[in-house]
């Protein structure tokens, strides 16, 4: 196959019940299918038409899952056709083939990590000095990489997330609000690196990606060609570059259309 499809998880493939952002009458709503469990509860879904849609892209593409969800939370998602031959989690941090981290990748990238970016534990506990139990509900630090936060966002004050911006800048580090969720990360920990990585051992295929928040920029940015859905960071921000196509849809039916827009150019690209 002559096309890797890079596609982020949260908000792009599969959605929360909170993202689904359904706009018809519930008798018209689209059939919808459980795509993650946590602790026997259903939380994450994608429509019957996407099941449909990734099945089809995936006899056409390499289809990549790609998500800073790390290697746990990633695990928990039933995706239709089985567990992809490639995956990259923890955001870059582990590349799974058929379903194991990858040492050699794994090895360099910490080494990277060392000689370019403050460690981890300085920038947490930076972070915990400007945080408060007021608007930081709890913080979890995953796969020893990066930290994320579950946060009470009307509760934050005007200023404060600039202010964390500015000291993750100083330590090398970068931040992205997604929902509830704020994520402290190493700069140069991306998955536009673990792409470029998987793509080179495919011998250069079309690289397509898609991805909704600020962390996907640069995988989208670096694509032969990117989509994102018409809501998330990304659209917040009204991010655009020439080889961007923005879904008409938003929520989970931003889903179907991404897959179907990501099908016909594998097509095109094959």
């Amino acid at each position: 196959m002559s096309a890797l499809v890079a596609c982020d998880l949260d908000r792009t493939l599969i959605y929360s019940p909170k993202a689904f952002w359904l706009e018809t009458p519930d008798p018209e709503a689209p059939s919808i299918i459980v795509s993650e469990l946590w602790n026997g509860v259903p939380i994450s879904f994608m429509t019957r038409e996407s099941e449909r849609l990734l099945i089809e892209l995936r006899s056409q593409a390499v289809f990549m899952p790609v998500t800073t969800r790390t290697v746990a939370q990633y695990q928990r998602v039933q995706l239709p056709g089985g567990a992809p031959a490639y995956a990259i989690t923890s955001n870059g941090g582990e590349i799974l083939v058929d379903g194991v981290p990858d040492a050699d990748w794994r090895d360099r990238l910490r080494a990277h990590l060392t000689d370019h970016t403050a460690p981890l534990d300085e920038a947490l506990a930076r972070f915990e000095e400007l945080a408060s139990p007021t608007w930081i509900l709890k913080t979890n630090v995953a796969d020893a990489l990066f930290f994320y936060s579950i946060v009470e966002r009307d509760a934050i004050p005007t200023g404060w997330l600039e202010q964390v911006e500015q000291e993750c800048e100083r330590l090398g580090w970068t931040v992205s609000l997604q929902g509830r969720k704020l994520y402290c990360v190493p700069r140069t920990l991306t998955k536009h690196d673990a792409v470029s990585e998987v793509a080179r051992r495919l011998d250069g295929p079309l690289v397509l990606a898609a991805g909704d928040s600020l962390l996907d920029q640069s995988m989208l940015e670096t694509a032969d060609l990117a989509f994102r859905p018409a809501h998330g960071e990304l659209d917040d921000e009204g991010f655009t570059i020439d080889t961007l196509t923005v879904t008409e849809r938003r929520g989970i039916l931003a889903g179907e259309e991404l897959l179907q827009l990501m099908t016909a150019a594998a097509v095109r690209g094959c």
